[in-house]
């Protein structure tokens, strides 16, 4: 998934929801996204959106059982990039921003992720979440299961609000990643592993985003056509800010990805990088050593670790991940073509040419 840290609402200087004044920290947020700002009237319409996201979330969370608002509440105070309501920001400015209905569609996204964290943190057996001890660290597995399935129901709940059609697409992005979980947890089996790599990063994270970007057209008002074209925007977007990741573990020199480089490989989690390494036929030396490092599995031995993660950074395994980056960014922009050349769409691009810039 794509996480970070967010300054809450209620902390920001001088942030008072859409009507307020605009402090930095919001558009720092936004800018760790790499998507670009440059109009003042849709850069104070989506920081404003957020805000209120913040609130809403919060209220959205509560519960008369003391226990359960302070689990619920746990991930969404330690914060995050709130990349799917900034997708909902931005497609409602192709139509009304300040619908009524844009900011709870947002916080339907935001409250869905939220949920899979939870259970993501059970099945990974995580001790951290955002900077701080995960919920099944702190309160055991039943109960972190258990509020993720909570934060499903307050989505659905507040999705029934929006009509139908909403309780529906959100259902079925649902539906999307679960079997996208299910697929990593089973692994392939007939399938290529590249294949059934893509496959499930477009159903646990593509689904996701593309349904963020959706409700942003669908609550703001804007047409089908736009909508539509929004919702291929956010999945292949999505796919391509994973991927990226995925190789920012292996090449950052620092912790430019959110996690010490190299913990996929240490954890023996096969990404773009590791599968293409493992799935090349070149002869040379260093591809053959790489091969058999990888086929151990997970490199808890320091020094393994640092030969592989030497290897990969060399290799051409890891251009052709660059360029299958570069390829989602730019179908990505093309996706696009429908929309109206207004301020928001060159928003949407600039996030192509960060995560294509990211990647170099």
């Amino acid at each position: 998934m794509v996480d970070g840290v967010v300054i809450p609402a209620g902390e920001r200087s001088g942030v008072v929801g859409s009507g307020g004044r605009r402090g930095r920290a919001g558009t720092s947020q936004v800018g760790a996204l790499g998507v670009h700002l440059a109009d003042p009237q849709v850069e104070a319409s989506v920081l404003g959106l957020l805000d209120d996201v913040e609130v809403e979330l919060r209220a959205s969370v509560s519960s008369a059982d003391p226990l359960v608002t302070e689990a619920a509440r746990h991930l969404v105070e330690a914060g995050g990039k709130r990349f799917r309501p900034l997708l909902v920001a931005l497609g409602a400015q192709f139509g009304d921003p300040a619908g009524p209905q844009v900011v709870p569609a947002a916080v339907v996204m935001e409250l869905t992720h939220l949920a899979t964290l939870y259970h993501d943190d059970v099945m990974d057996e995580a001790a951290v979440r955002r900077g701080a001890p995960s919920a099944n660290s702190r309160w055991t597995n039943s109960v972190a299961i258990l509020v993720g399935d909570y934060l499903f129901a307050r989505a659905a709940d507040i999705a029934a609000d929006l009509g139908p059609v909403a309780v529906r697409l959100q259902a079925r992005t649902f539906a999307r990643l679960v079997h996208g979980q299910i697929a990593e947890t089973v692994g392939p089996r007939t399938e290529d592993p590249v294949d059934h790599y893509l496959r499930v990063i477009a159903d646990k994270t593509g689904s996701l985003i593309a349904t963020s970007a959706r409700f942003g057209g669908m609550f703001g008002g804007a047409t089908e056509l736009h909508t539509e074209a929004l919702a291929g925007y956010g999945e292949t977007i999505g796919v391509a800010f994973q991927l990226s990741d995925d190789l920012l573990d292996i090449a950052s020199e620092s912790t430019q990805s959110g996690k010490t480089p190299g913990t996929d490989l240490r954890e023996g989690v096969p990404t773009l990088p590791v599968l293409y390494a493992l799935a090349g036929d070149d002869s040379d030396a260093a591809s053959v050593r790489l091969r058999e490092i990888l086929a151990t599995g997970p490199l808890v031995d320091d020094a393994l670790h640092a030969e592989a993660l030497g290897l990969l950074r060399e290799s051409a395994a890891l251009k052709r991940a660059r360029e299958t980056v570069r390829s989602y960014a730019e179908d990505a922009r093309a996706q696009l073509a429908p929309l109206p050349r207004i301020p928001a769409r060159r928003a949407l691009e600039s996030l192509c040419d960060y995560i294509a810039d990211r990647t170099s």
